[in-house]
């Protein structure tokens, strides 16, 4: 077949711009490695290689993180595959531009590769347009601040999609125009498309040739437009999600919940008895104080805004979105970098790094850059602070933004690492928390109350409560940790009976450590204040240790989930190691044993259905979903589900230490998850934490002064079981 003037052209055209796009393109990853690089050591991230590569494999190939939204994952599956087969077609177009009959070696005549080509090529089409459509109907024009995409670029998402589209009707095309030139050499069972496209459009060796160099154009395009714009996570992610996945915070592939990041400096978890100021780097007040696996994360956000959408404070008028937050980060570490890059920063007493030649030289070079190095990490519009501090403290520590990012980035360690900086070194938090700090320390619980009263909750109940003198007994097979809310505070008391009226039905041996017992220290570590944290936990370690003495089981009971997780999670760093579990699960057990037995009265609950609020650290945290529910099942209980659930369930506010913060931004969380559980009907709303039983107590006290919800109670599971057992 001869060569004519419009291959040479095209060819040419072609290997222009090929090259342009791969030296440009090469030249951004390097500089991005160079600037993930900027972040601190986490030597952790390698642990198990081969879990994290299946892992990896897994959320990427099965898309198992994105299919928590079916409709939306299915199209972007598709996009996906299709660009990664797909891809090997740009090189076939290479060659069909001086050659129309030309097709990749071995693979070219297959009839298995010509189907799945013709199905990705058709699919790409249809996922790319159901995206873009999607965008359109989810645009904040129609939804506001309810959009996922509010704050994300449209350009940069109709750029990518559009390019897709095109990609996938040039496969669709070029195939056709080679069936009607007779070209495609494929069996007739792999080809219908092409044979259908052929039929109607015809083609000739121009068209070939026009329509492989448009494939070629456009993916370089794409290249060159991405090279020039290294912060385009929506198409960065394509490659930076691979390595993300792999070094995610858990090789088991679970989300980063649960426990929070250990506090780490120059890659080992700090030590506050050898800490030096002058050296070490208590949390993140600068963002090169973030870990390479940070700057990663920031890298590969998609701006797709599930995060936004699932977020407590953003749905009630706050200024927190961890999307944004993330951009905002993303940013300002790459508008920042040449600075670093250059040497700049500051030692420990603030003092420049850089010389007045240097900054000088950095300032005529990019001065972009030097400005940027300038703005604090966290600080108001008066100061042109990167993270608005009403944005740091409105965060509960939900998880809901972990839980939903399909690319796992972790949220919440990156909060929590910053408030660290901010109490630890600037001492600048909201002004409640000054008062549970002193709480806490001086006290052991936040509520500044007296260890004398860690009992009150048992007095008139018609059995002694055992109380741990020295080691436990062989008798006792649990530790029963009441809790600060648990022992304090009036409504959560009612669920420390209920549990240990059961646990006594049941005969179940447990002693409690009465004033003993200190707080768990989760507010503090929630807050950023670290030191306190591991100060509360290493006495509360030494504590538990004499009373389990040489056990090899060390069974706890906890009813609350805060609690239960720092146990769980928290204290295996600080040399912890337990068997905790939620009241909840042993009580589940306990009835599926029969050493439970719930009388159901269709006469009072069988019509009048219960709505059960997951409770953040027992449900999205440490994945407890079921027991509560199977509890209020066995009990003969119709349960009517909030429309957000299980995985998807809204914090009711109080984590994140926000219980003692004031809320005076937006709507309160716990108003709108009491108006959510109203909606249901039900005449009972139950949950199984007692921050989630004040919270809702409080927001149902408010609606109930305006008229609503009228004979509507907020009950512990606890409370629930005790009261069917006792018919």
């Amino acid at each position: 077949m001869s060569v004519d003037a419009l291959a040479i052209v095209l060819w040419a055209l072609s290997v222009a711009v090929t090259v342009a796009a791969v030296v440009l393109v090469v030249r951004t990853i390097t500089r991005m490695v160079r600037i993930v690089h900027l972040g601190r050591p986490d030597p952790t991230r390698s642990a198990s290689p081969g879990r994290r590569l299946w892992t990896m494999v897994k959320e990427t190939v099965g898309h198992t993180r994105m299919f928590q939204w079916s409709a939306v994952a299915a199209a972007h599956w598709f996009v996906f595959a299709g660009f990664i087969v797909l891809s090997l077609l740009i090189v076939e177009a290479y060659g069909e531009v001086i050659s129309p009959d030309f097709e990749l070696p071995l693979l070219g005549g297959w009839g298995v590769w010509n189907i799945v080509v013709e199905i990705l090529g058709v699919t790409t089409v249809v996922g790319g347009v159901v995206l873009i459509v999607f965008r359109q109907l989810a645009h904040p024009r129609r939804a506001g601040r309810r959009s996922r995409f509010t704050g994300s670029s449209f350009w940069q998402a109709y750029f990518v999609e559009i390019v897709v589209v095109i990609e996938g009707l040039g496969v669709l095309l070029v195939r056709g125009f080679k069936s009607a030139t007779g070209y495609l050499d494929a069996p007739s069972w792999s080809d219908p498309v092409a044979r259908g496209l052929g039929a109607i459009v015809g083609g000739n060796d121009a068209a070939i040739r026009l329509m492989a160099s448009v494939k070629v154009f456009s993916a370089m395009v794409w290249i060159i437009v991405i090279a020039l714009n290294i912060t385009m996570g929506i198409a960065w992610h394509r490659f930076t999600v691979w390595p993300n996945v792999f070094f995610k915070r858990e090789a088991s592939g679970a989300p980063a919940l649960g426990a929070l990041k250990p506090m780490m400096s120059n890659g080992a978890p700090i030590d506050f008895e050898k800490a030096d100021p002058e050296v070490d780097v208590f949390g993140a007040g600068k963002i090169e104080d973030f870990s390479w696996k940070g700057f990663l994360d920031f890298t590969t956000c998609t701006e797709c805004g599930r995060c936004q959408t699932q977020c407590p404070a953003w749905n009630t008028g706050k200024p927190l979105s961890p999307k944004l937050l993330v951009m905002s980060l993303r940013d300002h570490a790459y508008a920042k970098a040449p600075y670093l890059l250059a040497g700049g920063g500051t030692d420990s007493e603030g003092n420049e790094k850089l010389s007045e030649a240097e900054l000088a030289e950095l300032r005529h070079r990019d001065p972009l850059a030097a400005l940027e190095a300038g703005r604090p990490l966290v600080g108001g519009s008066e100061v042109d602070g990167i993270i608005d501090p009403d944005a740091l403290w409105a965060c509960t520590n939900c998880g809901a933004c972990v839980e939903q990012c399909p690319v796992d980035i972790e949220h919440v360690d990156h909060i929590v690492d910053m408030r660290r900086y901010q109490v630890m070194i600037e001492s600048e938090f909201p002004t409640e928390l000054g008062t549970l700090f002193k709480n806490l320390e001086n006290k052991g619980n936040p509520w500044g109350q007296n260890q004398s009263g860690r009992l009150d909750w048992a007095k008139d109940l018609p059995f002694e409560v055992p109380v741990v003198d020295g080691v436990l007994g062989d008798d006792v097979e649990y530790l029963f940790w009441i809790g600060c809310a648990g022992a304090y505070d009036d409504r959560a008391r009612r669920t420390t009976r209920a549990t240990a009226e059961l646990l006594h039905i049941a005969g179940v041996g447990f002693a409690v450590l009465g004033e003993g017992e200190t707080c768990t220290g989760d507010p503090a570590r929630r807050a950023g204040n670290e030191f306190l944290f591991q100060m509360l936990a290493q006495q509360n370690v030494e504590t538990l240790g004499e009373a389990f003495g040489e056990r090899e089981r060390k069974k706890i009971i906890a009813t609350c989930p805060h609690c239960f997780n720092t146990l769980l999670n928290e204290y295996p760093l600080l040399g912890g190691h337990y068997e905790v579990l939620h009241h909840t699960q042993v009580l589940n057990r306990l009835v599926r044993e029969k050493k439970l037995v719930p009388v159901a009265d269709p006469g009072r609950d069988a019509k009048v259905p219960v709505t059960y609020h997951d409770p953040c650290f027992l449900g999205r945290h440490n994945r407890v979903y079921e027991p509560p529910r199977e509890v209020l099942a066995a009990a003969g209980l119709v349960q009517a589900e909030m429309p957000r659930h299980h995985e998807r369930a809204l914090c009711c506010g109080a984590g994140g230490a926000r219980m003692w913060m004031e809320e005076t931004i937006g709507k309160r969380i716990n108003l709108e998850r009491t108006d959510e559980a109203l909606a249901t009907g039900a005449k009972k709303i139950v949950t199984a934490c007692p921050y989630c039983n004040i919270m809702i107590g409080d927001g149902l006290t408010a609606r109930q002064a305006e008229g609503l919800g009228d004979g509507v109670q907020v009950l512990d599971v606890a409370q629930m079981l005790l009261t069917s057992v006792k018919g």
